[in-house]
């Protein structure tokens, strides 16, 4: 255990378990309005927390900083791969390829009459689009496909990751989101993008494209099942 948790591991860990910790606690929360805060207002304070705790540990994420930007090819492919997930994300949804059922009704951005509310749009495109990639594919790629392969994961050269490295850290990322079939094939895609470029931008670009159609996608449908 002294080696799993690392001032490094720590940093890519905890924001991703205030992050579920707070998806929990809105699912807890009574969608009856006897909740003194609105469950979708949550999302709100998780942004700001998980975001307050990135900032926190910015200096730690090394393969952030300058000299680990993107090529230009290597945006244009990431944005690619980043809306074809999205297409398979919206059309994976039959009822073989979910794994239970999720509560959405505190996601849904209307009020009584059907209006829709903006503000709340916005917390959650800006979550979803900028901060949930982020906070995901530090924990998901950086950490824990790299950590599969050698506890000391800092290591680890991203080119060099094993199969079963991938295969492993996909398996779990399927496993904490109802469309399996489609997390399946987005964790691999933004596995094999990191693998590729050595960039952790790259998934996190690829990541950021896909939440950010989806939201868009999500507000012009009223497809709120996908939100």
């Amino acid at each position: 255990m002294e080696r799993f948790i690392t001032p490094a591991a720590l940093a890519r860990c905890l924001p991703f378990v205030l992050f579920m910790a707070l998806l929990m606690l809105r699912g807890a929360l009574p969608i009856d309005g006897t909740s003194p805060i609105d469950p979708r207002w949550v999302y709100g304070i998780t942004v700001l927390v998980v975001g307050a705790s990135l900032a926190f540990f910015w200096r730690k994420y090394t393969e952030l900083h300058k000299g680990t930007w993107l090529s230009l090819p290597e945006l244009g492919l990431s944005v690619a791969v980043g809306v074809v997930v999205w297409a398979l994300w919206v059309n994976l949804d039959h009822p073989w390829l979910m794994m239970g059922v999720e509560d959405k009704v505190s996601f849904t951005p209307v009020d009584a009459n059907g209006d829709l509310i903006w503000p709340l749009i916005v917390v959650r495109l800006i979550g979803a689009a900028l901060l949930v990639p982020v906070m995901e594919e530090l924990f998901w790629r950086s950490f824990l496909m790299r950590w599969v392969d050698k506890p000391e994961f800092e290591s680890v050269d991203p080119k060099a990751v094993t199969l079963k490295a991938i295969v492993l850290s996909t398996f779990v990322f399927m496993l904490v989101h109802t469309l399996w079939f489609a997390a399946i094939l987005a964790g691999l895609a933004y596995a094999w993008l990191y693998r590729r470029t050595g960039k952790l931008w790259a998934p996190i670009v690829a990541h950021a494209v896909t939440n950010g159609v989806l939201g868009v996608w999500v507000v012009i449908m009223g497809a709120w099942e996908f939100w």
